[in-house]
Protein backbone atom coordinates (compact mmCIF):
# COMPACT_ATOMS: atom_id res chain seq x y z
CA UNK A 1 0.00 0.00 0.00
CA UNK A 2 1.04 3.25 -1.01
CA UNK A 3 1.30 6.31 1.63
CA UNK A 4 1.50 10.01 0.97
CA UNK A 5 2.89 12.58 3.55
CA UNK A 6 1.95 16.33 2.24
CA UNK A 7 3.08 19.26 3.88
CA UNK A 8 3.75 22.84 3.28
CA UNK A 9 0.15 24.47 3.14
CA UNK A 10 -0.24 27.33 5.42
CA UNK A 11 -2.06 31.05 5.33
CA UNK A 12 0.08 33.89 3.41
CA UNK A 13 -0.52 37.05 2.18
CA UNK A 14 -1.36 38.07 -1.75
CA UNK A 15 1.89 37.98 -3.15
CA UNK A 16 3.23 35.54 -1.49
CA UNK A 17 5.28 32.16 -1.53
CA UNK A 18 4.71 28.70 -0.51
CA UNK A 19 6.28 25.00 -1.54
CA UNK A 20 4.31 22.31 -1.10
CA UNK A 21 5.83 19.01 -0.67
CA UNK A 22 4.33 15.30 -1.22
CA UNK A 23 6.30 12.45 -0.11
CA UNK A 24 5.55 8.45 -1.26
CA UNK A 25 6.42 5.32 0.40
CA UNK A 26 5.91 1.90 -0.99
CA UNK A 27 7.43 -0.69 -2.63
CA UNK A 28 10.78 -0.30 -3.95
CA UNK A 29 9.94 -1.80 -7.63
CA UNK A 30 7.49 1.08 -8.31
CA UNK A 31 8.11 3.97 -9.77
CA UNK A 32 5.36 7.25 -9.11
CA UNK A 33 3.96 9.62 -11.61
CA UNK A 34 2.74 12.83 -9.46
CA UNK A 35 1.20 15.52 -9.66
CA UNK A 36 -0.60 17.89 -7.51
CA UNK A 37 -4.78 18.91 -7.25
CA UNK A 38 -6.61 21.47 -6.01
CA UNK A 39 -10.12 22.05 -4.71
CA UNK A 40 -11.20 25.50 -4.22
CA UNK A 41 -14.43 26.24 -1.51
CA UNK A 42 -17.51 24.95 -3.19
CA UNK A 43 -15.65 24.39 -6.86
CA UNK A 44 -14.48 21.04 -8.06
CA UNK A 45 -11.51 19.58 -8.07
CA UNK A 46 -9.09 20.74 -10.62
CA UNK A 47 -5.61 20.10 -12.10
CA UNK A 48 -2.66 22.49 -11.02
CA UNK A 49 0.29 21.07 -12.49
CA UNK A 50 1.94 17.29 -13.12
CA UNK A 51 5.41 15.99 -13.57
CA UNK A 52 6.36 12.62 -15.99
CA UNK A 53 9.97 11.73 -16.06
CA UNK A 54 11.31 8.77 -18.92
CA UNK A 55 13.51 7.98 -21.16
CA UNK A 56 13.23 11.08 -23.13
CA UNK A 57 13.54 13.29 -19.99
CA UNK A 58 11.18 15.04 -17.77
CA UNK A 59 7.68 16.91 -19.11
CA UNK A 60 5.80 19.16 -16.91
CA UNK A 61 2.08 20.45 -17.53
CA UNK A 62 0.42 23.29 -15.62
CA UNK A 63 -3.27 24.30 -15.52
CA UNK A 64 -3.35 27.99 -17.57
CA UNK A 65 -3.95 29.82 -13.78
CA UNK A 66 -0.75 29.10 -12.11
CA UNK A 67 1.52 29.05 -15.50
CA UNK A 68 4.46 31.41 -14.67
CA UNK A 69 3.84 31.11 -11.26
CA UNK A 70 3.83 27.75 -10.10
CA UNK A 71 6.69 25.09 -10.90
CA UNK A 72 6.09 21.59 -10.04
CA UNK A 73 9.73 19.46 -9.49
CA UNK A 74 11.19 16.20 -8.13
CA UNK A 75 13.23 13.74 -6.53
CA UNK A 76 13.00 10.44 -7.78
CA UNK A 77 15.42 8.75 -5.39
CA UNK A 78 13.43 10.15 -2.81
CA UNK A 79 9.76 9.54 -4.64
CA UNK A 80 9.19 13.35 -3.62
CA UNK A 81 7.44 16.13 -5.49
CA UNK A 82 7.30 19.66 -4.66
CA UNK A 83 5.70 22.56 -6.19
CA UNK A 84 7.14 25.86 -5.23
CA UNK A 85 4.27 28.63 -5.64
CA UNK A 86 4.58 32.28 -5.76
CA UNK A 87 2.88 35.66 -6.51
CA UNK A 88 -0.10 34.02 -4.53
CA UNK A 89 -3.67 35.17 -5.05
CA UNK A 90 -6.65 35.13 -2.86
CA UNK A 91 -8.09 32.65 -6.13
CA UNK A 92 -5.30 30.05 -5.44
CA UNK A 93 -7.34 29.38 -2.07
CA UNK A 94 -7.76 25.35 -1.89
CA UNK A 95 -7.40 22.19 -0.41
CA UNK A 96 -4.29 20.77 -2.32
CA UNK A 97 -3.87 17.31 -2.75
CA UNK A 98 -0.89 14.89 -4.10
CA UNK A 99 -1.83 11.89 -6.36
CA UNK A 100 0.72 9.30 -7.39
CA UNK A 101 0.44 6.58 -10.36
CA UNK A 102 2.46 3.62 -9.28
CA UNK A 103 4.31 2.42 -12.12
CA UNK A 104 6.75 -0.89 -13.42
CA UNK A 105 6.30 -4.00 -14.62
CA UNK A 106 7.67 -5.43 -11.10
CA UNK A 107 5.45 -2.85 -9.31
CA UNK A 108 2.07 -5.15 -7.59
CA UNK A 109 0.32 -1.74 -7.16
CA UNK A 110 1.33 -0.77 -11.39
CA UNK A 111 -1.64 1.28 -12.76
CA UNK A 112 -3.28 2.76 -9.43
CA UNK A 113 -3.67 5.77 -8.35
CA UNK A 114 -3.26 7.33 -4.54
CA UNK A 115 -4.10 10.52 -2.74
CA UNK A 116 -3.10 12.26 0.24
CA UNK A 117 -4.82 13.44 2.88
CA UNK A 118 -4.29 17.47 1.47
CA UNK A 119 -2.81 20.20 2.91
CA UNK A 120 -4.81 24.17 3.06
CA UNK A 121 -3.61 26.77 1.23
CA UNK A 122 -4.84 30.04 2.34
CA UNK A 123 -4.26 33.40 0.67
CA UNK A 124 -5.55 36.83 1.70
CA UNK A 125 -5.78 39.62 0.49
Amino acid sequence: QVQLVEFGGGSVQAGGSLRLSCVASGSSYCSYIMSWYRQPPGKEREFVAGINSGDSGTSTRYAESVKGRFTISQDNAKNTVYMQMNSLKPEDTAMYDCKVVARGSMCRNNGMDYWGKGTLVTISS
